[in-house]
């Protein structure tokens, strides 16, 4: 069976604002719930608007229950309040991740891909999610070598430039049956799969799933936080293949809601 490419999740943080109105309409609950507005010309003048289209935007949010006029009051109800909260907080999350990714870095440590020499101009990459300093290379971030180190030994990169480049990692989910009878089937099944996928992390969720990668696969299987680590490893440019019973489905695909989300296909074994 081909697996569906399942669809990613509503944007939130800074892509959410891109929707033309949707930053007044923040500013507009945030008003609401965090001072008095007795009057719709008072939150018109704090946020540089005119009457008439703060007005608008009062009937707009009032159609979808997400402010009332209660007690002389403009506030936001709880439909409104729960919607305000969750906006800021994936715009806090978002700007925090973006902050740290302008933090300039001026050194760093990485693993020797072959022998360094102190002064060797090498560029940083990440191999199998492990950032690694080749030598003699020039592409991706750059930097100098601070001192020696054997092939597979640590090295102080210094003088840093430019961006490590990180392909995301893709997550492939195979759905494992509860059908006894059909175990023997899926586990061959499920090392024809590994053999192709060739993936750097297995994982399974689900007793039968976990049944299966273990007789299938080579590599350790990862069966605690399973969903977390191969989103982890997607991050880290490193390909997943998880196996998971049709109870656990739900539960497992859950932990990758939320902004920029990683490429997840499904399908079934059996």
């Amino acid at each position: 069976m081909t697996p569906r490419r399942l669809p990613p999740p509503a944007a939130g943080g800074l892509e959410a604002l891109r929707r033309s109105g949707a930053v007044t309409e923040t500013l507009f609950l945030y008003e609401c719930a965090a001072q008095r507005v007795p009057r719709l010309r008072d939150a018109a003048e704090r946020l540089g608007l005119t009457v008439q289209a703060v007005s608008h935007l009062y009937r707009d949010l009032a159609r979808r229950g997400l402010v009332e006029l209660r007690n002389r009051q403009y506030t936001v109800t709880v439909s409104g309040r729960a919607a305000l909260e969750g906006t800021l907080t994936a715009l806090g999350e978002e700007v925090g991740r973006r902050l740290e990714q302008l933090q300039v870095v001026r050194s760093t440590r990485a693993v020797a891909d072959r022998a360094v020499r102190k002064g060797d101009e090498v560029s940083l990459a990440l191999v199998d999610g492990v950032l690694t300093a080749v030598p003699r290379s020039r592409s991706g971030s750059r930097g100098t070598a601070v001192s020696s180190a054997r092939a597979g030994e640590l090295v102080e990169v210094g003088e840093l430039e430019g961006i490590v480049p990180i392909r995301p990692g893709s997550i492939s989910v195979w759905v494992v049956p509860r059908a006894d009878g059909l175990l023997l089937k899926v586990r061959r099944r499920a090392s024809a799969e590994l053999q192709v996928a060739r993936p750097g992390l297995v994982a399974a969720q689900g007793l039968e799933a976990i049944l299966v990668a273990q007789h299938a696969s080579r590599l350790p299987v990862a069966r605690f936080g399973a969903a977390s680590a191969c989103l982890e490893a997607a991050r880290l440019g490193v390909d997943s293949l998880a196996f998971v019973t049709e109870e656990e489905l739900p539960r497992f695909l859950a932990g990758f809601a939320g902004p920029n989300p990683p490429s997840v296909t499904v399908g079934r074994l059996g």
